[in-house]
């Protein structure tokens, strides 16, 4: 399935993972501020912040999975299957299918306030993108430098949580999610010794024992109480490469290798890519399942005034720099 996270340094850190069995041809792709953004019932954003982020392309729409805007704002959407409920076009409401929700989020809001402030009117819309493209039952996370909060249309609605662990994964809905932390809240990034048995001589035989317990299986509830753990525990240098090389790590922690989630088709769950944007100065970083080296695309040496899509595919092969070299 699909991991996010947050992560703050000097600068504001934002990505995920995409989980899945196969891709859909996505390229990393820049929204300029002149794109004229189509919506089913809202008409033309002809103007609007930048973005960059994951997005696969259909008749020159992005679809993004995940993007920043220039102002510093992240959005990523994530399956949340057989939770996730759309409906029907509703007078007096901001109707936006799911398909949607980022471009029309990320276009005009600057901050997590200003896109709560949005999703107060908006009806997430049953539309499809079209007969090949089915409606994806999603849930997302909305992050800036000092608060994220969690969306969710259910059966009961529309639901906006706040997110003060800044992670999402997929099921279940996120109150539970967030709950379940209490199961693991003994858990420590140091040894605590013996204080269960105490007339016992019990000694630590490895490090790292004070987490003995956290959760290490690929379920949607697990890789949230690990990610969760590992994002609120890391430590590293505020520089660039070390924020960015700790973020992947916190990513890494919940990566999915091939053969270990097999489907029902035959087919196994991996890790597709896993991002980290820069959102304070719009850069956006990725590896791949297949590329384990660390590229970066920065908008801001593109053109944003422009009205075209910018567009890079993945690099897919490995890239392995030989020391030794002749």
């Amino acid at each position: 399935m699909c991991t996010a996270a947050t992560y703050k340094t000097e600068d504001f850190y934002f990505g995920r993972t995409l989980d899945y069995e196969f891709s859909y041809g996505e390229e990393v792709t820049i929204t300029p501020r002149h794109y004229p953004f189509r919506f089913l019932e809202k008409g033309t954003m002809d103007t609007h912040y930048a973005m960059i982020g994951m997005a696969h392309i259909e008749d020159d729409c992005p679809l993004y999975y995940e993007a920043v805007n220039e102002k510093g704002l992240g959005m990523a959407g994530l399956n949340f299957v057989g939770n996730a409920v759309y409906w029907k076009k509703t007078e007096g409401k901001d109707n936006i299918a799911s398909f949607e929700l980022i471009s029309w989020i990320l276009g005009q809001c600057a901050t997590v306030k200003q896109a709560q402030d949005l999703l107060e009117n908006l009806n997430l819309w049953d539309a499809a993108f079209s007969p090949k493209l089915p409606t994806a039952q999603l849930h997302w996370i909305i992050s800036d430098s000092t608060e994220s909060i969690t969306v969710e249309s259910t059966k009961d609605g529309l639901k906006l949580y706040q997110n003060p662990v800044g992670v999402l994964t997929n099921n279940p809905t996120f109150d539970k999610q967030l709950f379940a932390l209490n199961n693991y809240m003994y858990l420590s990034n140091q040894s605590l010794g013996n204080r269960a048995f105490p007339n016992i001589e019990l000694k630590p035989y490895s490090r790292g024992m004070g987490a003995l317990g956290l959760p290490g299986d690929l379920s949607s509830q697990s890789r949230f109480i690990r990610a969760s753990f590992v994002k609120m525990n890391s430590v590293s240098g505020s520089g660039e490469k070390e924020s960015v090389s700790q973020f992947f790590h916190i990513l890494n922690s919940v990566d999915q290798q091939r053969g270990c989630c097999r489907l029902e088709n035959g087919e196994y769950e991996i890790s597709i890519y896993t991002c980290c944007c820069n959102a304070t100065k719009g850069i956006y970083y990725y590896t791949s399942y297949n590329n384990h080296q660390i590229t970066a695309i920065d908008m801001h040496r593109e053109d944003l005034e422009g009205s075209s899509l910018i567009k890079y595919a993945p690099i897919a092969e490995e890239q392995i720099y030989m020391q030794n070299k002749i």
